[in-house]
């Protein structure tokens, strides 16, 4: 027979849900229902922290380069300006796409802080787990890594954080010597780090002429990947109708091989022939933007030649988050 679970005691003073803490998940809940914390108050939290936000750096400046430099960029950096200022002893906030020993971030001898971007997080809000590994570098002690953890659901998100006015301008690196000041003194594990993150990264670089469009070299061919701030369903059709058009490329050797998908915007992928190097992308991109913004603002029906060219398209896409 089961057992009954224990009624809470009339006039038992009640804690609000606003102050329920976090306890383990098989322990009583602190609200005093009987159940266990995981069964009560505890499932409202772990629904919150695996609940996945479909685009997490909505609302900062320039997303579409957050998108890109969290899944296709190896090695670049950016300064992040903070809302209020920066705190007292911080001379600096950078984002980074990795750091040494993927660390989560990285509290500097000089008090800068390093922000990664690319390292596996706790929940489903990308945003709000960065932003705690940000708030605990800021009180971390100069010199020190801080390491991962489980993120409250109610915790601060990046957007709560930092100056969404502020401009968002990455530099893309050749390498990752920006780890570290001196490179030369840096310990053995770090050094070791270094030099196996820039045997692995690939050559890229972004274009100036267009908005969070970055070039990047393998053996094979080159590919230019270019994330777009622009509705899924519209930015489909604007891609068919210059695909059926026979406008989709990039120029001669070029084409408009498919898609991914990831954190809610599109990222476009073009094969290059191998000669074509970022600075030969940049009038052709150019160019392609104007025809796309034509496309975007058309709202004709698809011919039959633009859904058969949709359809390819959709079905060379790839979710990457």
């Amino acid at each position: 027979m089961a057992k009954k679970r224990p009624q809470t005691k009339a006039g038992k003073q009640q804690l609000k849900d606003g102050e329920i803490p976090v306890v383990g998940a098989r322990e009583p809940c602190p609200c005093g229902s009987g159940r266990r914390y995981k069964a009560c108050h505890g499932r409202a939290a772990a629904q919150a922290v695996t609940e996945l936000v479909q685009r997490p750096f909505e609302g900062l400046a320039g997303e579409c380069d957050w998108v890109a430099l969290r899944e296709l960029v190896p090695a670049a950096t950016a300064g992040l300006a903070l809302k209020g200022g920066l705190p007292e002893g911080v001379p600096s906030v950078t984002l980074a796409t990795v750091l040494p020993m993927a660390w989560p971030a990285l509290r500097r001898d000089d008090g800068s802080v390093l922000l990664a971007l690319q390292n596996d997080t706790s929940s489903g809000d990308l945003s709000r787990d960065l932003a705690d590994t940000l708030s605990r570098a800021l009180e971390a002690e100069p010199g020190t890594p801080v390491a991962a953890r489980r993120v409250p659901a109610d915790g601060p998100r990046l957007q709560d954080l930092l100056d969404t006015e502020a401009p968002f301008e990455p530099v893309v690196h050749s390498g990752f010597e920006f780890w570290v000041p001196d490179s030369e003194n840096a310990t053995a594990e770090v050094s070791a780090s270094l030099e196996r993150a820039n045997e692995a990264a690939i050559p890229t670089a972004l274009l100036s002429g267009v908005d969070a469009a970055y070039w990047c070299e393998t053996p094979e061919k080159n590919h230019l990947r270019w994330v777009m701030p622009h509705a899924e369903e519209q930015l489909l059709d604007a891609l068919a109708r210059l695909h059926a058009a026979g406008e989709s490329s990039l120029g001669e050797g070029t084409r408009l091989v498919g898609s991914f998908r990831a954190h809610g915007l599109m990222v476009p992928v073009w094969d290059l022939p191998s000669p074509m190097g970022a600075d030969d992308c940049e009038k052709p991109a150019a160019a392609f933007a104007e025809r796309l913004a034509k496309a975007l603002a058309s709202d004709a029906p698809l011919t039959a030649e633009e859904r058969r060219a949709r359809g390819g398209l959709t079905n060379r896409q790839v979710t990457l988050s």
